[in-house]
């Protein structure tokens, strides 16, 4: 506990934090394995018999508990065991065994106003602009050192001036059919990261986002092309019921159908053609989008031989099975694996060559960490493509004008 103080207190020396505040929640990274020094930590604070302070969930893993075949451990013994033993032993600590990327999906989760500490990118991102609660970006071992003492450095995200509006992203001109589809979100978050970087943006126009996976795709691509822990949507997320009550006046960019289809050329690594794999699910999996699937494939299968995936929580997977919709998508020839995102290393055997997904945050990482081609598209084009076993894309879309 000396420890977690230690560390506590020399971040929030660091960030210019004049006290620490107390937290009721955190959802930690650190349980997500990169080498050995990961068990070591949390083999320290188990021998020194360390208790969590808060509710505590966990990011993915490396690897799956669930549905360990994943992964096998023959492809990377070490990194393969030393995932499986660092997940065991969150969950000794006292961890709820959550494992995803997307805890917002869950219940019993923080709410508006409430400060937590969160190292997931979209998780914080999400947890910061959706929900309204407070957080910065808890790295590795940060995050389970907040937990342990149950508190956070009060600086950054946790106040209202760190929270304060630096640059405001205005798609009122775009035209509707920009807007419209589930495209839209992914393109608009990755142009806003490469633009605002870390700074905390606004965003005008965004009539169209009315889904919480809307809200998702923006958090999750913005969090990765950039470092945007924070953005508001005006009449969409609840710190911004209008233009006015979070911004009052400086940098405006207009965002323009040229952004959002160079946002698209930047996440399609890849031609049309055959495909190789389908990867969806980054982050996450939603109910709501496992039914949008379901309608999509209208009783098709996708083509025999061609992997698909979807990755999801097991909460949300205990939900989809309840409603018989995951014998349906396993009968149609989908894989739907929790505890872990697909874009990691090591690779899934069956992830290579062109691969396609929905996701930016997936598009955006996958290139380097699998060494794969990613066409990017709209979940109908992601669907339609899997039946298909090529690329297909949407006629007379207005990215092709």
């Amino acid at each position: 506990m000396q420890l977690a103080m230690r560390l506590l207190v020399q971040a929030a020396e660091i960030m210019g934090a004049p006290s620490l505040i107390p937290i009721g929640f955190a959802h930690i990274d650190a349980c997500l394995y990169t080498g050995q020094a990961h068990v070591d930590f949390v083999r320290y604070l188990l021998e020194h018999g360390a208790k969590l302070a808060v509710t505590t969930w966990t990011n993915t893993g490396l690897v799956s508990l669930a549905d360990p075949a994943l992964r096998p451990e023959v492809s990377d013994p070490e990194m393969v065991s030393g995932a499986r033993e660092l997940m065991r032993l969150y969950a000794q600590l006292g961890c709820q065994p959550t494992w995803t990327c997307a805890p917002y999906q869950l219940p019993g989760g923080p709410e508006f106003g409430d400060h937590i500490a969160a190292g997931e990118s979209n998780a914080v991102s999400y947890y910061n602009s959706v929900v309204g609660a407070r957080t910065n970006k808890y790295g590795d071992y940060l995050d389970v050192a907040c937990a342990l003492a149950g508190k956070a450095p009060f600086a950054g995200l946790h106040t209202d001036e760190g929270r304060r509006v630096r640059l405001h992203f205005d798609c009122t001109a775009l035209p509707e059919a920009c807007r419209a589809g589930d495209l839209f979100p992914h393109l608009l978050g990755h142009h806003m990261g490469r633009v605002a970087g870390s700074r905390v943006a606004v965003i005008s126009g965004l009539s169209a986002i009315t889904t919480k996976d809307g809200c998702k795709a923006i958090s999750a691509a913005a969090a990765t092309s950039g470092g945007v822990e924070l953005w508001h949507g005006v009449a969409v997320t609840p710190e911004a019921p209008d233009l006015a009550s979070v911004f009052a006046g400086g940098e405006t960019t207009i965002v323009t159908t040229h952004d959002l289809r160079r946002a698209h050329a930047e996440l399609s690594t890849a031609s049309d053609g055959p495909l190789d794999a389908v990867a969806l699910g980054t982050p996450h999996f939603s109910f709501a989008e496992f039914g949008e699937v379901i309608n999509l494939l209208d009783g098709r299968s996708v083509k025999a031989g061609l992997p698909c995936f979807i990755s999801t929580s097991r909460g949300v997977r205990q939900l989809i099975a309840a409603k018989g919709w995951l014998a349906t998508l396993e009968a149609a020839g989908f894989q739907i694996p929790v505890d872990v995102c697909t874009y990691y290393s090591p690779r899934i055997p069956a992830l290579r060559g062109r691969m396609m997904t929905n996701a930016a945050k997936w598009a955006y990482y996958a290139p380097g960490m699998l060494g794969v081609e990613v066409a990017f598209g709209s979940l109908r084009e992601c669907i339609e493509s899997a039946v298909r076993g090529e690329v297909w894309r949407e006629p007379g879309s207005w990215l092709a004008a």
